[in-house]
Parts: structure tokens; sequence; C-alpha cells
């Protein structure tokens, strides 16, 4: 007996040690920021966004290219850029330009020649990206890290309906100049402005929760609040945070309505109840994306969608989710 007993016990310290502790790196207070940003990224590789034609004829879709394509190589060369690319195809000597392309996360090679118009500047019969330029909210900061997360949701080309897949992006100190109303069926947008020459971070991270990256600025007199986990989270009054003007932060009313925890993205329902906010707003709009929910004093999430046909509701991530994903 005693042995079994002494068995037993070592079984249990076995299997308590080996038992997994959920610790995340993120900070239990962060600054919960709401301010407008303006946001710059730019590609992996020069994104295919569609063709024209080259002596009536569309030589690049004949070729074999299909939008949404990204070009990295071209005759062995690799682009990141417009710019690299047109340098490249400069370098070429031979009769055909071989393109290596990446489709479906494979790689795929395109040959094709390329024609010359009556100034003797090479045509490709392409029309390419290599940056996305737009604004949203700034949702958080973590006073420990400096780490940043923003939007509530992924950068989309508008074009290919694609993820951007970046090389690297910055946020930048933006004024919001004016606002298109929302109505039921049409979501309206924040107008902004924003000098480049302000960079407040470098974004390295484009994911269907947000955007991260490092905050570059100083943050020491800036507030936090507690994070609120999504057991936090309560049907009835919270507030977002957001811009509306200028770039002053300012606190609205919304009405949680419905929780879902089991979304990967579109986990908190509400709907604005702030009539200064629909006076200006018509609902939510774009721009607001990444605005901070907060719920007795806890931020628990982030505004990222609009709900089209019903302008003055909206959902929201859980802050949780954007963190754990800022961290990686």
């Amino acid at each position: 007996m005693k042995i079994k007993n002494k068995l037993l016990l070592t079984i249990l310290l076995l299997t308590i040690s080996i038992v997994p502790i959920n610790t995340f790196a993120y900070s239990n207070y962060i600054i919960a920021s709401g301010k407008t940003i303006g946001i710059e990224v730019n590609s992996k590789g020069v994104l295919v966004v569609g063709f024209y034609q080259v002596n009536d004829v569309y030589m690049a879709k004949e070729a074999g290219f299909e939008i949404g394509d990204k070009i990295i190589q071209i005759n062995q060369t690799y682009v990141n850029s417009i710019s690299e690319m047109v340098e490249a195809l400069k370098q070429n000597t031979s009769s055909y330009t071989e393109f290596i392309i990446k489709r479906n996360n494979k790689e795929k090679t395109v040959k094709m020649q390329l024609k010359e118009d009556e100034n003797k500047i090479l045509k490709t019969g392409l029309y390419v990206k290599d940056q996305i330029n737009g604004i949203g909210t700034l949702t958080y900061i973590d006073p420990e890290t400096k780490r940043f997360g923003a939007l509530g949701h992924e950068i989309i080309e508008t074009t290919t309906a694609q993820k951007f897949e970046i090389k690297e992006g910055k946020i930048f100190e933006a004024n919001v100049s004016n606002i298109k109303k929302s109505r039921d069926g049409q979501a309206g947008e924040k107008n902004a402005t924003y000098d480049k020459a302000t960079s407040e971070g470098e974004i390295d991270n484009n994911d269907i929760t947000g955007i991260y990256g490092t905050y570059q600025e100083e943050i020491n007199n800036m507030e936090t609040l507690e994070v609120g986990t999504k057991d936090n989270i309560k049907i009835g009054k919270a507030t977002i945070k957001t811009v509306i003007e200028n770039n002053q932060v300012e606190e609205f009313n919304i009405n949680i309505i419905a929780i879902d925890p089991n979304s990967k993205t579109k986990n908190i329902l509400f709907e604005i109840t702030d009539d200064r906010l629909l006076n200006k707003t018509g609902g939510v709009v774009q721009g607001m994306s990444g605005s901070p929910i907060i719920q007795n004093n806890k931020i628990i999430g982030a505004v990222n969608y609009v709900i089209v046909n019903d302008t003055k509701k909206g959902y929201g991530i859980f802050i949780t989710t954007m963190l754990e994903e800022g961290e990686k």
C-alpha cells in the first residue's frame, strides 16, 4: 500500500507539472487611443490589379497573368516595388521577359514579349500596385512593449478583394477634415489629411484581426485602462472613443446588443445611441474602424464593421483577440 500511494503521488505531481498555463505578453493596462491615423503600407512584390491593351491586344492576359498575381522576380532579379520593376525591365536584353509570380501561395513562371510605343517606352499591358494609403483609428498602445494595434480588420486591396501582403508600413498623425454621413444601404466615410513627415509607428503585420506594429512617439502622459476579457462584457451601455473633428478624441454612447464569443472577428454587436454622433456621422462610417469600445472603465474591444443596411449598428472585435495577435 505504501508503494502504491507513493506511485500515485508521483503520477499526480507529474500531471500537475505539465498542465499548460495560458500566459500572454501584453499588459493588463493599455492605452485606449481612438485617434485617427494615416496608414501607408508597401507590398511584398508588385501586385497585378488590371490589364490594358497594347496594339489592340491584352498581351499580359494572353501571356498568362491573372489579377491578384504578385510579381516577385523579373529575369532573376527580385522586385518589391514598381520602381524596382521598371529598372529590372530596362536591363532586359532578350526578346522575352521572364516573370516569376506568386499566385495562391505558389510560384509560377510567365514569359512575355514586351512592346515599345512610339516613344520607345516598354509596354507590359499590366496595371500594377505596390502601395496602399488610407485612414483608420488607432485602437491601443501597450505601454510596456510599445506595440500598437489598429483597425480591428485586415487591409484589403479593393481591386482584387484580397488581403494586402505587406512588406512594411507606417502610421501618421492625422486630422479629420470632414465626414460623409452613412445612410442605410451605404456606409459613409471620414476624410482626413496627414503629413508623411510625421510618422508615429512602423507596421509589421496585416492580419484579419487588425494591423500591428511598434509605436515610436512619447507615451508617458497617456492614460491607461484595464483590459477587459470577453467574460467581462455585458449586454447594455458602453462607449466608443473616436474622432469626428480635427484630432480631438471624444467618447460617445453605444448599446451592446449581443455578444458572440465564437466568431473570429465579429464578437460584439452594438448600436450607436449618441445623438451627437448620429447627427454628425449617420452611424458607423469607414475610418471609424479601430475605435476602442469601453465598458465599466475597461477596454473590451474595437469597432471593425458597419452593418450596411442599418448603419446605426456595427460589430466589434474582442480587445484580447487583438492583443494576442499583436504580440506575435
